[in-house]
């Protein structure tokens, strides 16, 4: 176990925990035993979640968040300390996507918004973390940062995404290597088609680098979840730096 307490004592985090993989992986943390805090911007979604662990028998607690506030950003921190003490585990989930635009027609005000929530959100989140994680007895803990398979090759007409994921490899790294002295390990997972919304027009026919438009398979988020608890279980002197989970069949080796 990450920080050597007992099951139930073990605290995660997780951002964008309403929907999709973020209410995936929350929920499997839960079910490992985890006191998950998921946060998001609205609460209903949030609750529905949370409402899901309640019917396991497992604890949750919903936390309204804009990641992109750093105000917000240290309240959602200072609440988990207040109601359980201790951080063992982030999950810097939380992200958006823009509709398929060339490079020279996606706006500032787009770009930004993109950025700030992929990449500068995880980064306030993670001093945050830093910061609980290396003053608390037993110190330490684990962050894990969704990343893409976007961070190793971009799709077509996706360089705000593409970017913001590039960026998280970055922050990821160093991460990793500022925060061994604090017993911090930070990990990566790289996803490839996971079945969530953002992917949902993949059944009908997505873009290709070659210009063709066809269609992609996607994966059960349950094989997500499971990645990330897998990761999350380590012992802290062990860490998956990186980790790809994608649909076998998704044109991702050799795109473009």
């Amino acid at each position: 176990m990450d920080s050597g307490t007992a099951p139930h004592e073990r605290v995660a985090i997780v951002t964008g925990g309403g929907t999709g993989i973020g209410r995936a992986v929350a929920l499997a943390l839960a079910a490992d035993g985890y006191s998950v805090v998921v946060t998001g911007r609205r609460m209903q979604p949030l609750q529905d979640t949370t409402a899901n662990a309640t019917a396991i028998g497992a604890r949750m607690l919903a936390i309204t968040s804009d990641v992109t506030d750093p105000t917000s950003v240290r309240t959602l921190f200072s609440q988990t300390k207040k109601t359980y003490g201790r951080l063992d585990l982030l999950f810097n989930n939380a992200g958006k996507s823009l509709h398929a635009v060339p490079l020279e027609d996606i706006g500032y005000e787009e770009w930004r918004s993109v950025l700030d929530t992929n990449l500068s959100g995880p980064f306030l989140c993670t001093q945050e973390a830093i910061r609980m994680m290396k003053n608390q007895q037993p110190r330490g803990g684990r962050i894990i940062n969704n990343g893409s398979i976007s961070a190793h090759s971009p799709r077509p007409n996706s360089a705000a995404y593409t970017a913001s994921k590039h960026g998280i490899t970055g922050l990821t790294k160093s991460t990793s290597l500022d925060c061994r002295r604090y017993d911090i390990a930070c990990g990566q997972i790289d996803i490839g088609n996971a079945a969530t919304e953002m992917t949902g027009a993949f059944g009908q026919g997505t873009l290709q680098a070659s210009g063709r438009i066809e269609v992609e398979p996607t994966m059960d988020l349950e094989c997500v979840a499971r990645a990330v608890v897998f990761m999350a279980g380590l012992p802290l002197d062990a860490n998956v730096q990186f980790i790809t989970v994608m649909a076998t069949k998704m044109p991702f080796v050799g795109r473009g």
